[in-house]
C-alpha cells in the first residue's frame, strides 16, 4: 500500500529495537486508519497515541484483536515480546492526572515492561503516598504525573532511589497556564533524580521509562 500523505519507517525496529508509533492527533481518521492498516499489514506492531474513538471503532471492527484505551486514548495491535519485565511505577496525582498517567502505563507495557499504576496520592493528601511506598520502592523506574504546582514528582524522587520521570498535565486553574506551572515546577525541582518530558506526554515519559526498566532488567541479569 503507497500512502500519498505519509511515509511508514518500517525500519525503526531494527535500528532502536522498537517500532515507529502512530501519533494520531492532527491526522484525519482516514489518515491514521490508513496508517496503521499499513503497518499491520507489514506485520509491524502497532501503537497509536491519541486516538479518537471514531478511528479506534473503525480498526476494531477490522481487526478484532485490536486494543482501545478509550480513557489514554491508546490503540495497539500486537506487542513487543512476549513476556512483560521488570518493574514500572507509575503514580498520579489526582484523578483529572489519570488519561496521562494510562498513556504512559500503556505505553510502557506496548515495549515490554511490567506497570504498577497508583492513583490519586497527590500531595494536598500527602498520607497516601506514604501509604505506597513500599511497592513503589520495588520499581525500577518511577513516573510522576501531576498538575496544578506539579509538586509530586520532587516529593516522590526524594523517598526512593531510582530515576524518576515527572510528567506536568495541563489539570489545574488558569495561572497553571496549561500545564505550564507544573512544567517549570518539575524543572525546578530540588530533589536530584528528576528527570522531565513535556506537558501531557504521557507516551514520552513510558517510553524512557521502558528504556531505564528493561536497561536495569538486562544489567540485574548480567
Amino acid at each position: 500500500m503507497e500512502l500519498d500523505f505519509a511515509i511508514i519507517d518500517a525500519l525503526r525496529q531494527e535500528r532502536t529495537g522498537y517500532p515507529e508509533v502512530v501519533y494520531c492527533r492532527g491526522k484525519t481518521v482516514d489518515q491514521a486508519e490508513s496508517i496503521i492498516l499499513d503497518m499491520y499489514a507489514r506485520e509491524i506492531p502497532v501503537f497509536a497515541t491519541k486516538a479518537r474513538p471514531a478511528l479506534a471503532k473503525r480498526l476494531c471492527r477490522r481487526i478484532p484483536h485490536a486494543s482501545y484505551d478509550e480513557c489514554a486514548q491508546t490503540l495497539s495491535i500486537g506487542a513487543i515480546g512476549n513476556e512483560k519485565c521488570g518493574k514500572v511505577a507509575v503514580i498520579a496525582a489526582g484523578t483529572s492526572d489519570l488519561p496521562v498517567a494510562l498513556e504512559a502505563v500503556r505505553t510502557a507495557e506496548f515495549f515490554g515492561s511490567k506497570v504498577q499504576l497508583t492513583m490519586d496520592i497527590g500531595v494536598a493528601g500527602i498520607h497516601r503516598l506514604f501509604e505506597h511506598l513500599p511497592e513503589i520502592r520495588t520499581a525500577h523506574v518511577l513516573v510522576a504525573v501531576a498538575g496544578m504546582e506539579g509538586a509530586l514528582a520532587s516529593v516522590a524522587a526524594g523517598l526512593v532511589s531510582v530515576p524518576v520521570i515527572a510528567v506536568p498535565t495541563s489539570v489545574g486553574y488558569g495561572a497553571s497556564f496549561g500545564g505550564l506551572s507544573a512544567l517549570l515546577g518539575m524543572l525546578n525541582a530540588c530533589s536530584p533524580g528528576v528527570s522531565v518530558v513535556n506537558i501531557d506526554n504521557g507516551f514520552g515519559a513510558g517510553y524512557q521509562a521502558n528504556l531505564i526498566n528493561r536497561g536495569g532488567v538486562r544489567h540485574a541479569h548480567g
